[in-house]
């Protein structure tokens, strides 16, 4: 048997080979694959801007609901209190919006019963009647002085505040005539709408050269109130 030339084998295999060809299956595969991966590139396109705009409007409605809780809370607080005093009582109007924190203070204390038994013991008539737990005379000597020093906006009488300067504590003045420099002594944090022959009969007491009224005169009793 006769060899086979090398160059006649090289075209022997070629035939064989035949050129390179992919499968309709295959194609139809890769086909799909690509359909299912730019139909995934458009529903993530069209769900992201709604996506963004739900979460803004959503940021919104918690932000609204906030502050109607705010002012759902500001307006759960008493608006009123009553000053049971022994010589009858006095009706306040809170300040809730323009002194918060000070009303906030005056509230808890007297949920605490702090003011139960607290005696006026500083009258200066013409100026303030001055409840507290503090019976030296140097408060009111104190604030007299300082009461001399200062200009600022007048205010009229009947006006409820805690002291600024001179009291550690929580001591209640009313006014019983306007007062010039009541911004620098007093914080203001509501005004007496009913009782004011109560305030002016207390301040019509007599009193020692300290402004002590001789007779004690007190506060039994300070209830909360929402509405009058």
């Amino acid at each position: 048997m006769g060899r086979i030339k090398p160059q006649a084998l090289l075209q022997q295999s070629k035939r064989k080979k035949g050129p390179s060809r992919k499968s309709a299956t295959a194609i139809l595969f890769y086909a799909v694959i690509l359909v299912i991966f730019a139909l995934f590139l458009f529903a993530t396109y069209r769900h992201w801007p709604g996506r963004t705009r739900f979460q803004q409007e959503n940021y919104i409605s918690v932000s609204e609901d906030e502050k109607a809780f705010v002012k759902s809370k500001k307006s759960d607080l008493p608006g009123y209190a009553v000053l049971t005093t022994s010589k009858g009582s006095i009706v306040v109007e809170l300040y809730k919006e323009s002194a918060p924190e000070v009303v906030d203070e005056f509230i808890d204390l007297c949920q605490k019963g702090h003011f139960k038994g607290m005696l006026f013991h500083q009258v200066i008539k013409n100026y303030v009647i001055q409840a507290g737990h503090n019976n030296g005379p140097e408060a009111t000597e104190d604030w007299n002085l300082r009461g001399k020093k200062y200009i600022s906006i007048r205010h009229e009488a009947f006006m409820l505040g805690k002291g600024k300067y001179f009291n550690k504590g929580f001591d209640l003045f009313i006014t019983t005539a306007p007062i010039p420099d009541l911004n620098e002594k007093l914080i203001v944090f509501g005004r007496v709408i009913k009782g004011e022959e109560v305030v002016q009969e207390i301040e019509e007491m007599d009193t020692d050269e300290h402004y002590r009224p001789k007779i004690s005169i007190g506060i039994l009793d300070v209830s909360l109130r929402q509405m009058m």
